[in-house]
């Protein structure tokens, strides 16, 4: 991901600074991406570190019913603590929140998705869970 070196490196699919995975897609979603993007998820999920994505949906295109299916598929078994999406449009939104549901039925675990304007937003909420998970449940009084 964020490693030049390795064969499925890209511009618009890398690990940032704070650990997250960031997607940057410009049109369409095609089945070879959403392939990338779950091996991806799937590379962190297995190191045993937490799958928190970030994702600029600004310029994302449509996502055909075999993309929709590769990345659910390909998502099968990760566990997934939170994912922000920011700037996408409503068909995008809508199609986001069906497969991430699958996904979730899939996994027999829920967990947040939650959409927003900004970059900036969308990071802030990220890292909020992100602290929020490792300091762990808070105890009864």
């Amino acid at each position: 991901m964020s490693d030049p070196g390795r064969a499925d490196a890209s511009p618009w699919l890398r690990e940032d600074p704070d650990g997250f995975l960031y997607t940057e897609l410009e049109g369409d979603l095609t089945e070879e991406a959403a392939r990338a993007v779950a091996a991806a998820c799937r590379r962190v999920n297995d190191s045993g570190r937490e799958v928190l994505m970030l994702c600029d949906g600004r310029h994302t295109g449509t996502v055909a019913a075999s993309s929709r299916k590769a990345l659910v598929d390909g998502l099968r078994t990760v566990r997934f603590r939170a994912i922000a999406i920011f700037g996408a449009s409503f068909p995008v939104r809508v199609i986001s929140t069906l497969a991430m549901k699958s996904v979730q039925i899939l996994n027999r675990k829920a967990y947040p998705l939650e959409f927003f304007e900004t970059k900036a937003e969308a990071r802030a909420w990220l890292l909020a869970q992100r602290d929020a998970m490792r300091a762990g449940p808070r105890p009864v009084a």
